[in-house]
């Protein structure tokens, strides 16, 4: 059974301070991101390993640790839309989007390159935000569980050479 719509709001705090370089994107965070208050909080997402594959990290178990590793790399991490209409945590029903007003990141971090995770995010920047901001995005291909044609080991991959060529993470 399809799942209803529902009025969301994105329901959690930007994560950024002023040595932020970087801006990661998502679309809005999922039904267990939101549950659980924080970014990419489904298990089956493979953000987290992939940026602690890309940062060579350790995988960051708790959500401290996931804010002190993007922190300490220069990245920061917000979604394209502050509140829309959708069913469950699909990005392909996403409707009435608001987006989010990344001017509060803009005016502290001196952020030179946006990344978007996956189309959907890409969409919505390109269509809401990019021409206020005046820095086209990166797409990158989704860490979502829904995107099986990406393995971790590709996204590790396609993430880091695009990381690296920012001037993020180790030199290889």
């Amino acid at each position: 059974m399809e799942a209803a719509y529902q009025h969301i709001s994105h329901g959690f705090e930007p994560l950024f301070d002023e040595r932020s370089r970087v801006l990661v994107l998502g679309s809005i965070p999922s039904v267990l991101s939101r549950a659980n208050a924080f970014y990419y909080g489904n298990p089956q997402n493979r953000f987290w390993r992939m940026m602690a594959a890309c940062l060579d990290e350790p995988f960051p178990e708790s959500n401290d640790a996931k804010r002190t590793m993007l922190l300490g790399h220069g990245i920061a991490l917000w979604d394209a839309i502050a509140s829309c209409d959708i069913q469950g945590s699909s990005d392909a029903s996403i409707k009435n989007a608001v987006p989010t007003d990344l001017s509060r990141i803009f005016d502290v971090a001196s952020i030179e390159a946006v990344l978007c995770n996956g189309a959907a995010s890409g969409r919505l920047y390109r269509r809401h935000q990019q021409a206020r901001i005046g820095l086209a995005a990166e797409v990158l291909p989704s860490t979502s569980p829904a995107n099986a044609a990406w393995s971790l080991d590709r996204l590790v991959e396609r993430w880091g050479a695009v990381l690296r060529d920012l001037g993020v993470g180790p030199a290889r």
